[in-house]
């Protein structure tokens, strides 16, 4: 008889289960196409990643929506975030405002994140950044899939946020996004759980 009682009780967990993963994956699409840009204070570019001083594709689509936003005159400044990878001379962010300036933006408006490594790393410390600034306002700039637990993360640190995702993803396939939403949902979830334990 118990093994008959537990059977329903095992089903219904399942079913609840792949029910909030359908639900969570969903959101995260949805979320992915919001872009909220207005003027702000600053835009916060989340880093993606160089190797010997070369940007990753990934990493370039979003310093060129950041430099896109600036000369737009959405914001008047721009936060590249990104610590040194390994194997690395300069940090990622260095390597992001030096394509800036190439682009024409000057240095004076470009401030460096160099010690994150995770995209939680990126928002906390450009928020120290922006209080050290005296911000309050910022455009949140990643891919369209990593928007909606970027601008968690930035909530979460009391940034007034933005959500502007770069319309030039690399990630344009269902072959490419679905893996990367996959694991979009699973770094989501964990950091949801992550603060309900407390941060």
């Amino acid at each position: 008889m118990k093994k008959k009682r537990i059977f329903p009780v095992m089903l219904g967990i399942f079913l609840l289960l792949a029910i909030y993963l359908a639900a969570t994956a969903l959101s995260i699409w949805q979320y992915a196409s919001v872009d909220e840009k207005q003027s702000a204070d600053t835009a916060i570019v989340l880093g993606a990643g160089t190797a010997d001083g070369e940007i990753s594709l990934v990493f370039r689509e979003r310093i060129h929506h950041g430099i896109w936003l600036y000369q737009n005159g959405y914001v008047d400044t721009l936060i590249f975030t990104g610590g040194v990878g390994e194997g690395n001379a300069r940090s990622d962010a260095w390597v992001a405002g030096q394509y800036a300036i190439e682009q024409g933006v000057p240095a004076e408006h470009i401030l460096l994140e160099e010690e994150s490594v995770i995209t939680q790393e990126n928002i906390a410390n450009a928020k120290k950044i922006m209080d050290e600034k005296g911000y309050r306002t910022a455009i949140i700039v990643s891919d369209p899939l990593h928007m909606k637990r970027a601008m968690l993360m930035a909530r979460d640190y009391g940034i007034e946020a933005y959500s502007s995702p770069t319309p030039t993803s690399r990630y344009i396939s269902l072959k490419t996004k679905i893996p990367f939403l996959a694991r979009e949902e699973f770094f989501y979830i964990g950091y949801k759980v992550y603060r309900m334990v407390g941060r």
